[in-house]
């Protein structure tokens, strides 16, 4: 199996509950690189974009609910790229199922994961399921001078319209 690159989230519920530091101790276990990592503010946009293959599911409005923080008021997830070999599979198996309940009991989501009344899963993690995805996520969540490694092609282009914050 080739290196490659996933995105994982560490969702509103796993900040909130202050189980960062568990999660990452335990994808540590993978012994893949974090080439790329940060604290998001998730907008509606964003949430929308990154679950556009769910747009048309019924469950689709509490999934950017929960993303965004509006479950828990906490509106922060940690976004993480992880790189190495079989990167995507080795995340997706420490995850475990995305059903918290489903899942195996050793798994990040067996442990931490539970569903509520309204049937969402807080499943606390989110993983890139396949190659296509990690990449179309990646991209969605950091632009490429985020990353420490060229993991896709790039492009240089001047635009003189684009705004961008600056320290005072």
């Amino acid at each position: 199996m080739a290196e490659q690159a996933t995105l994982v989230i560490i969702k509103p519920d796993g900040l909130k509950k202050s189980l960062t530091g568990n999660i990452l101790t335990r994808l540590s276990e993978t012994r893949l690189k974090i080439v790329a990592a940060k604290v998001v503010r998730v907008s509606r946009e964003l949430a929308e974009k990154h679950y556009a293959h769910l747009a048309k599911k019924p469950f689709f409005e509490e999934l950017v609910r929960y993303i965004t923080g509006d479950l828990h008021g906490d509106n922060r997830v940690l976004a993480l790229v992880y790189w190495g070999e079989n990167a995507i599979g080795k995340i997706h198996d420490l995850a475990g199922a995305t059903n918290p309940e489903q899942a195996v009991p050793t798994t990040i989501r067996g442990q931490y994961g539970r569903i509520l009344t309204s049937g969402v899963f807080e499943n606390v993690i989110h993983t890139s399921s396949e190659p296509e995805e990690a990449e179309r996520e990646i991209k969605l969540w950091f632009e490429p001078h985020d990353i420490v490694l060229d993991l896709y092609p790039v492009r240089e282009v001047l635009t003189p319209e684009r705004k961008s914050q600056v320290w005072a």
